[in-house]
């Protein structure tokens, strides 16, 4: 009876060492040595940062992919004071004379996104041609009564921090109320009744995505990056907007039932597969949507809007399984779908599978890792 009492005690305990492993997240010389190895070996594979992107064809390098990498430079800088990322940055605004693509008159979120970058520029050093064609292209948009341009919803991370910024640089509500006059267009207008599903809490990709389509196990379809930028595009306007500032509660509400629907969904190693109903449709690790969550969650937590308890576990489960299963010894990382817009888009992800963007993906990791730095000890 004596031996079964102890074996039963070393059971309990072992039990006990691995939940408070799973609580632990790691220290903050680990993250950061993540997210330098990676930066790193982009930075070396591209070091004229006005070089033209080739794929299937040639684009410029103030594309969105490049927009969202950059963004995670700059949250990256905001924590390591390294002036090669500052002059990295600044070198891209310069290549492009801090323009967008397509010029002040396009429409597109895609071709607005630099615009962030742009302003977090300003702000270290207020050259006013860092921002001349950003407030010009969004005033522009401002004496339009169109408010459908956002119909895929990519387009709230690509452009709603935008006019957040441009608010509050301004004091100008003229900014923010247009911003979610497109915002709710997207959420409950789009493709008939809106892109979002309050009753799942998660959103369709744009309007061929909404019932009757259906994902092979009869499911709604929502691919895992595309609910990311969502959270992104939240996190990020509330991080930017005025206490004050009116529709606060309509964004942090919504982020709350996202992130929450989200945690069932997490697969064992910490992972999102890119279908988030389906795990059987191109079901697998999947690095950019699982960084978003985790970017959106550590946000929340840092923030004070989410619960540490409830979510410290679901993050650190993430951040471990990108941290050693994406991250090679050179800073490459795997597990990155391309571009899309659906789970079966640029498939198969793999480890060692080169995606056709390998900016974006790191961008949301030096997001992801910015937040998960903050919350280590």
């Amino acid at each position: 009876m004596k031996t079964n009492k102890v074996a039963i005690l070393l059971i309990v305990l072992a039990l006990s060492i691995n939940f408070a492993n799973a609580q632990k997240l790691p220290s903050k010389k680990e993250v950061m040595d993540k997210m330098v190895l990676t930066n790193a070996y982009f930075m070396q594979k591209w070091p004229d940062t006005g070089k033209s992107i080739i794929t299937n064809r040639e684009r410029p390098s103030n594309i969105w992919t490049r927009a969202v990498y950059y963004e995670g430079l700059m949250s990256l800088y905001s924590l390591n004071q390294d002036m090669a990322y500052y002059d990295y940055g600044i070198s891209w605004g310069e290549a492009h004379k801090w323009g967008l693509r397509d010029g002040i008159k396009t429409r597109n979120a895609d071709n607005q996104c630099c615009r962030q970058t742009y302003m977090d520029l300003y702000r270290v050093d207020k050259k006013p041609e860092r921002i001349k064609d950003i407030q010009a292209s969004v005033d522009l948009m401002l004496r339009s009564d169109k408010i459908n341009d956002w119909n895929w919803i990519d387009a709230l991370q690509m452009a709603m921090p935008v006019y957040a910024q441009l608010g509050v640089l301004y004091n100008d509500n003229r900014y923010y109320e247009r911003m979610h006059e497109m915002y709710m267009h997207s959420k409950t207008v789009q493709g008939g009744n809106g892109l979002y599903n309050p009753k799942d809490k998660l959103w369709w990709r744009d309007k061929d995505f909404v019932p009757p389509y259906k994902e092979p196990n009869g499911e709604d379809c929502y691919w895992s990056r595309g609910n990311g930028w969502v959270v992104a595009a939240l996190l990020r306007v509330l991080e930017i907007l005025p206490k004050d500032a009116p529709h606060r509660d309509e964004y942090q509400k919504t982020l709350e039932q996202m992130v929450e629907a989200l945690i069932p969904t997490q697969r064992k190693d910490g992972f999102w597969n890119a279908s988030l109903h389906d795990p059987n449709n191109f079901g697998g690790k999947e690095l950019s949507g699982t960084a978003l969550f985790a970017y959106g969650m550590a946000w929340g937590v840092n923030h004070g809007i989410l619960s540490k308890k409830k979510y410290l576990p679901v993050i650190k489960k993430a951040w471990s399984g990108m941290s050693k299963e994406s991250v090679h010894t050179n800073g490459f990382l795997g597990w990155v779908q391309g571009t899309g817009k659906q789970p079966s888009d640029s498939q198969p992800v793999s480890y060692d599978r080169v995606p056709n963007f390998e900016d974006y993906g790191l961008g949301c990791f030096l997001l992801a890792g910015s937040e998960v730095y903050k919350l280590c000890k």
